[in-house]
């Protein structure tokens, strides 16, 4: 079966660490490559020094290089045409939602308050439930 690679790029460090540690509960075993930013993470994919994610959640809000700016390089390269991308945030805002699908994003996660939460909305994504959850 195949082992499943998750990317995260986030630039706060305990929201790495809280991801990993709900993805370890979730789906352990799963390949997790994290990174605290897009500059770093789009060079690791280009120079093909880290496996194709077939999961990448994106932070919207980062020095540098904003999730945006992140999502808008990510879909210009090839060998990630199958990679899942989704975004998240702490905002709520339907704008951002919006912006995040056009880009080109399959999906776009309030961050949530609780390990509980964050466990489940990574089930629902990895169980690919998310795409239900656009239309509540």
């Amino acid at each position: 079966m195949h082992k499943r690679t998750i990317m995260m790029i986030d630039d706060d460090a305990d929201d790495r660490q809280l991801f990993c540690d709900a993805l370890q509960e979730v789906a352990p075993g799963t390949h997790a490559l994290v990174f605290e930013s897009g500059v770093e993470a789009l060079s690791r994919l280009q120079d093909n020094s880290v496996s194709v994610p077939d999961y990448i959640f994106l932070d919207i809000n980062m020095p540098m290089m904003n999730g945006k700016e992140c999502l808008t390089a990510l879909k210009k390269i090839a060998h990630l045409k199958l990679t899942q991308i989704i975004m998240l945030s702490t905002s709520a805002l339907r704008e951002d939602f919006n912006e995040s699908i056009e880009l080109g994003a399959q999906f776009f996660m309030t961050k949530p308050n609780s390990f509980t939460d964050l466990c489940e909305n990574i089930r629902s994504v990895l169980e690919n439930k998310f795409k239900h959850m656009l239309r509540n």
